[in-house]
Parts: structure tokens; sequence; C-alpha cells
């Protein structure tokens, strides 16, 4: 009878028939799988050389031209009369180096000469030194900004990647050099490439300069700085030497077949090469299908296990309902309405209350909004605010950091409000809260804490805390320069700015009340003003206004 039940139990034939479904599909998959492995292998592997060859290449250009851009930042800032003051020019260096440490060798200023004016980290022979041999210095002589070939360093005595840019007086004329080191050895610039490795036999990552007929750097440390092959040894390098792009299957200098693919880095004129043995690539074939195998038995194996318990956890209110029934049915309980448990009503009544319960997170997550944001603008409201200030200001004190604290009030917006009605009014807050989010760092907090003020948190300022701040309120007020477009209408506002700067023992009042009476006395002293008041740890505070 039992026996009877089971084979008869719906239960059994929805896992037999799953079991066949999935056992189909997976004869399916594997014959299809196995196929499409054998035929498309090597395009699959060449597609996935290319895009790690760009992700790379792509990668080095970026750091290349972020350094290329602090180099002429720096150079168009230099005061050209500090060239001929040595010691004014290494304090310059050094606190412009300080803030933006890309160049992990150094940075040194060169004259007309080529020689090395002031240099920093300083390091011994560099200063005084002629470089007018060097490649990178020539060109920026030449008023061209180049990135050098990469050699071993005179000073820093490893290998480098030198970039140069030409230093320009005010007629336009280039009256020196500023050059930045960086070693290959930067775990910040090469690392990606450095650290890659394809394979156990020979793949990995190599990147070229044509220009010098070198290897820059490589996933194997024997290439570094070593002469590329010679023409006629690999085809296929002879056609990246010469400009081409792409993909292809070689043979190399050692013999052994490779699918690489080639991606230019067009700040430095250089191209990586990802490349990996076709014996490496094609021997996942066959380890594939073993894995295929024992995979699906284990997939059959925990199918039936989960399936067997899953539907019986499914189906279990309805054998409870049963059970309940027989009881009734033998005088054993009290009669009582019983659930009908059906396989489409099941799915229904699951159906419904997942609506239901998700209607109600949605309610939940919608209240918790209400309760920690602006509904106008969607910015944090006071509540969050304060809740994030005194988890910043616990931060700071652990960190010995100093927190910013700018309490803004629109100047204007009254008349806007008073004239075009409060709809515009809405809309003047909307815009510029738009335009205030804009400039938020993700780290920092903007929020709106009352009618048209507004308030942000910087986090975990160090070194030049107060022109960190200063240049955030500048943003600010440049931010409402443009008028905003309101009802077909220009409205120009501006902004009163309050900086409360302080270190993490402050609390939260008072460094809110401390701003708050900064923002009052900008706002006398005029339209688009700012106030500063550092506040010292024993609660002292030093007074700055522009």
């Amino acid at each position: 009878m039992k026996r009877h039940r089971l084979f008869n139990s719906i239960v059994t034939r929805l896992l037999v028939l799953g079991l066949g479904i999935v056992v189909l599909t997976m004869g399916v998959l594997y014959m299809t799988l196995t196929r499409f492995m054998r035929e498309d292998m090597g395009a699959v592997v060449a597609s996935q050389q290319l895009t790690l060859a760009q992700y790379v290449a792509s990668d080095v250009d970026q750091k290349i031209v972020e350094r290329v851009q602090l180099l002429e930042q720096l150079a168009a800032a230099l005061p050209v009369q500090l060239l001929r003051q040595p010691q004014q020019l290494q304090r310059w260096l050094q606190q412009r180096y300080e803030m933006q440490p890309l160049f992990k060798g150094g940075i040194f200023i060169a004259d007309a000469r080529g020689v090395a004016l002031a240099d920093h980290p300083m390091l011994p022979g560099r200063r005084g030194a002629n470089y007018a041999d060097r490649d990178y210095i020539q060109a920026a002589l030449q008023g061209r900004v180049t990135v050098g070939r990469p050699v071993s360093g005179r000073a820093v005595r490893e290998p480098i990647v030198p970039i140069a840019v030409p230093m320009r007086d005010a007629r336009g004329q280039v009256v020196g050099a500023l050059a930045g080191i960086t070693p290959l050895s930067d775990p910040n610039f090469l690392d990606l490439l450095l650290q890659s490795r394809i394979g156990k036999a020979g793949g990995g990552l190599l990147l070229i300069s044509p220009r010098d007929h070198l290897f820059v750097a490589a996933s194997q440390p024997d290439l570094v700085l070593k002469p590329t092959p010679p023409p006629g040894v690999n085809a296929l390098h002879d056609r990246a030497m010469a400009g081409y792009r792409g993909t292809g299957i070689t043979v190399n200098a050692k013999g052994v077949e490779e699918i690489s693919a080639m991606v230019s880095v067009p700040s430095a004129d250089w191209f990586v090469v990802a490349r990996l043995p076709t014996q490496v690539a094609f021997a996942s074939v066959q380890s594939t299908q073993h894995f295929l195998l024992k995979a699906f038995a284990l997939v059959l194996l925990a199918y039936v296990l989960c399936s067997a318990l899953g539907l019986y956890l499914l189906f279990r209110p309805v054998f409870n309902a049963a059970a309940h029934a027989r009881r009734m049915s033998r005088g054993r309980g009290p009669f009582e309405p019983l659930p009908v448990a059906r396989r489409d009503e099941i799915g229904y009544l699951v159906m419904a209350f997942n609506r239901l319960l998700a209607r109600f997170n949605d309610k939940q997550a919608e209240l918790a909004r209400m309760a920690h944001y602006d509904a106008l603008t969607g910015l944090p409201n006071r509540a969050l605010l304060y809740d994030r200030l005194q988890q910043v200001l616990a931060q700071a004190r652990r960190r010995g950091s100093q927190v910013g604290l700018l309490y803004m009030d629109l100047d204007d917006f009254k008349r806007i409000n008073d004239t075009l009605g409060h709809k515009a009014g809405d809309e003047a807050l909307r815009q510029t809260a738009g335009r205030f989010s804009a400039i938020v760092r993700d780290t920092d907090t903007l929020a709106r804490v009352g009618g048209d003020e507004f308030v942000l948190l910087l986090a975990d300022l160090e070194g030049d805390a107060e022109a960190a701040v200063l240049r955030v309120a500048q943003k600010y007020i440049e931010a409402l320069h443009t008028p905003l477009q309101i009802a077909g209408m220009d409205c120009l506002l501006g902004v009163s700015i309050g900086i409360a700067l302080a270190p993490g023992d402050q609390t939260a009042d008072a460094l809110m009340q401390t701003a708050d009476q900064a923002m009052y006395r900008a706002k006398a002293a005029g339209r688009n003003q700012y106030e500063v008041v550092r506040v010292a740890g024993t609660g002292r505070s030093e007074l700055f206004s522009s």
C-alpha cells in the first residue's frame, strides 16, 4: 500500500520528470559544448587575449596620461623666475611633489642646458648633473612632451620610465624641462602587466617600445629592457613593429607556437602583447570535458537530494492538512475549515504572499527614506546628517584627521519665492541641489537642513585641510554663477557659506553651531562670501573670511 502511494505521488512524478529533463539537458549541453570548444577555441582564446591586452594597455595608457598631465600642470604653475633661485625652486618642487607623489623616482627641473637645478626626493648625483644627452630632456627642450626611452636610471639605479615636459616663459619660449621618473618596480605603475602570467608554459604579457626596439616590461623578468628579436625571427612580431594591431598565431623566438594579441598604448607609442601557447589553450578542451562529466554527476546527485527535500518542504502544508483532515474524520479533533491545497493554488498563494511582502518592504523602505531624506531634493536630511557627522568625528579622532563642515544659505532665494511663487522656489531648490550634488565626493555628505540651507560634510581631511575646504567652497560659489532656468526665466542665486574646520574631539552640535554662526557672518558681509572658523583641539577658534 505504501509502495503504491509512493509511485502515485505527485512528488515522485515531479522528481522523475525533472530528473529526465536535467539528464537530457546535460547530454545535449555536453555534446554541443564539446563541439563548440573544439571548433572555436582558437577564436575564443584570441578574443580573450585581445580583451586582456586592451585592459592592460588602457591601464598603462591612463597612468602615463596621469603623469603627463601632472607634469604639464606643474610646468604651467611654476614661476620661471625661480629658475634663478635654486633654494626657492627646491622648496616649490617639494611642496608640489608631496601633494601628488605619482613619480616614485622623483621629479627634477633642468635648465635650458639640460642641467638639473632641483629635484625631489633628493637623490645623490642628480642635482647638478647634465641630462642633455637624454632623449626626453632633448625633446622637452625642443618644446615636445615626451615619454623617454626606458633605461637604468643614473640616480635611481634601477629600470625607469622617464617623462619630460617643456617649461615656457611668458613669451612662450622654452626655458627648461620638468622631468618625472617612474621606476618599473613601482607597484602603482605597471602592476597589472608585471604580475600577470597566463598559463604555466610561457604565457604572459609584454610591453614593447617599437621606437626603441626594446621590451619595456614583461611578466617574465628576464625580458625587461632587453632588445626585441631581429626581423625575420617572428613574423607576427615584425608586423606589430610595423604597426599591425590585432590577433594572430605565430611561432616565437624560442620555437613555441602562441596565440598573441597586440594593442597600442597611444600616449607612449608602445604596444602591449598578450600571448598564450596553443598547447595550453587547446589542452583545456579535454580537461573541460572531464570536468563537465564530474560536474554533471555531482549536479545530478545534488538535484535528486535537493529536489526531494524541496518538494517535500513545498508540499508539507498539503500533507499536514491531509493528516489533520484524517484526524477530524476519525473524531480525533474538532471540525474547522481546512485549506484546499492544489498545485496551482499553492503557487498562487505563494505569489500573492510574495507580492504582499514586497509591498510591505516597499512601504518600509519608503518610511525609512522619508525619515532620513529630504522629499523635495532627495538629499539627506538633518537627522541623517547628524548621524554621519558623529561617525565622521569618531573616525577623525581615531585617525587624527580634520573634519570640514560647510553651512550654506542661498542668497536672494526669498525674492524668487515672493515674485514667482513657491513652486518656482521648489524648482530652484531642486536645481541648486543638483548642481551642488555634482561637486560632492563619494566619501562626503551633502544635506538639506532647512528651507534654503544646505550643509556639506567633508570627511577625513589631511594635509592642507584649510586649502581643501576653501577650494570646495569656491566650487559651490561658482556653481551658482550660471542663472537657473525657472518658469522660462533666468534666476540668479548666490550662496553664503560658513565653514567650520575642526579635529575629531568636537561634538556634532558644537560643529554645526560654529558653521552656522560663520555662515551668518558671511551673509552679513555680502553676496557669495564665505567665512572659515578653524577650531583647535582645546576649543579655541581662528576666524578667516573672504
